[in-house]
């Protein structure tokens, strides 16, 4: 039984260090800020004019 232990638990150890390792890391955040200006059409309803 003890044969079996140690290389049950050194298998266990490296699977846990795997999973550390390659565990959910957040994606990079763009930046927040726009590339440009927003055109003048924007943020209006289409077809009421100004």
């Amino acid at each position: 039984m003890s044969n079996l232990r140690k290389p049950l638990l050194i298998s266990l150890l490296a699977i846990l260090a795997f999973a550390g390792l390659s565990g959910c890391v957040p994606p990079k955040q763009d930046s927040s800020i726009p590339w440009s200006r927003p055109a003048d059409w924007e943020g209006r309803i289409p077809g009421m004019g100004k």
